[in-house]
């Protein structure tokens, strides 16, 4: 356990200074969420507690043994006719004790004419993303988990061809009689293999993650905090050529911003179970409402998030909706199997408690 903790350390200690953030990186389309629970609490959770193998495609310290067998298929209709497609499934190994997850994450951006500067049409191109991972989790000490994940990811826009290859690495504390958990999560650790231009090397969205979760105990409620982009503190975007000037030439973001800046780094989520069978979920993306907010224009739900899910013995069907702008939002459905209940293909991993 303590090789495995000194490890996480040396690779956040390694990288947290030497990635970027935000649009300055390529590859930035791996942060979209590939689950409907995922994407109704916030698109981004590294602690919750439940038995949704798409949350381990995330953090791969989520990753269980009651996730044995288990299949998840999600896609959503994005923006502009934009097509997205998730496919998870996990194993558990009980001779090793360690829990094994697939999981692809497709793009489809439809079919695009291709033209030059001066407007001259050559075709049409079909540009795609798409990122391919697999995971492994190892628990210690019964209340510590260990996961990591191996991800090749790729991109296709006609010409312009670009692959790297990255890592995740999560540890979770699970506390079952506290209905507790928290978890730090290492993100796209990794480098790119082919440039886009073949000439300059762009760097992978790193992200360094800590959230925590507490169910309790006597009322059907939960409730997440998750920090991200730890990594740095002033997150807020600033371009250089757009920045508002003022009739005296000075700078109007010469403020502080202080209350702003910390926010934008924090996801909040409320999870509310009806019964063993009914879930719904709320989240609260701060720098999602901000960044994707028209100026001198309503926010309306930007940054909201919302879903429900229906838990059955064999299948889960979950649904998400989430609003990017203030008049327009999208929907996720995925649907979890538990192979092995219609199968027969073994029934190993232990049931997740809360």
């Amino acid at each position: 356990m303590k090789i495995s903790i000194y490890i996480f350390l040396i690779f956040i200690s390694s990288q947290a200074g030497s990635q970027t953030l935000g649009g300055n990186a390529a590859f930035n389309f791996v942060k979209l969420s590939a689950s409907p629970l995922l994407t109704s609490i916030g698109g981004v959770n590294a602690s919750i507690t439940t038995n949704d193998i798409g949350l381990a495609f995330y953090n791969p310290a989520l990753l269980k043994p009651a996730m044995h067998t288990q299949l998840q298929a999600a896609f959503n209709d994005f923006y502009a006719g934009i097509k997205t497609y998730n496919l998870s499934m996990g194993y558990y190994n009980p001779v090793i004790k360690t829990s094994f997850a697939y999981g692809v994450h497709y793009i489809n951006y439809g079919n695009i004419q291709q033209t030059d500067a001066a407007g001259n049409v050559f075709g049409n191109f079909r540009p795609t993303d798409w990122v391919m991972q697999v995971s492994a989790a190892h628990s210690y000490l019964q209340k510590w988990n260990l996961g990591t994940s191996i991800k090749f990811i790729n991109s296709d826009y006609g010409q312009y061809k670009s692959n790297a290859l990255a890592a995740d690495i999560g540890l979770q504390y699970q506390d079952s009689a506290k209905l507790f958990s928290a978890s730090v999560l290492v993100k796209n650790l990794g480098v790119q293999l082919k440039k886009y231009n073949n000439v300059s090397v762009e760097e992978l969205p790193f992200d360094l993650v800590v959230g925590i979760t507490k169910r309790l105990a006597k009322a059907p409620f939960g409730f997440s905090f998750t920090a991200n982009n730890l990594n740095v503190f002033d997150i807020r975007y600033n371009d250089e050529n757009f920045n508002s000037v003022n009739v005296s030439g000075q700078n109007q973001d010469n403020k502080k911003y202080i209350f702003d800046k910390i926010f934008r780094h924090v996801v909040l989520a409320a999870h509310i179970y009806v019964d063993s069978k009914i879930e719904f979920n709320i989240g609260y993306n701060h720098l999602r409402r901000q960044e994707l907010s028209i100026a001198n224009s309503g926010k309306g739900l930007n940054g909201f998030s919302m879903g429900a899910g229906i838990l059955l013995n064999k299948m889960q069907i979950r649904f998400a909706r989430t609003n990017y702008q203030n008049n327009t939002a999208f929907n996720q459905l995925g649907i979890n199997l538990k192979l092995n209940e219609y199968f027969g293909l073994g029934k190993f991993g232990e049931k997740i408690k809360w």
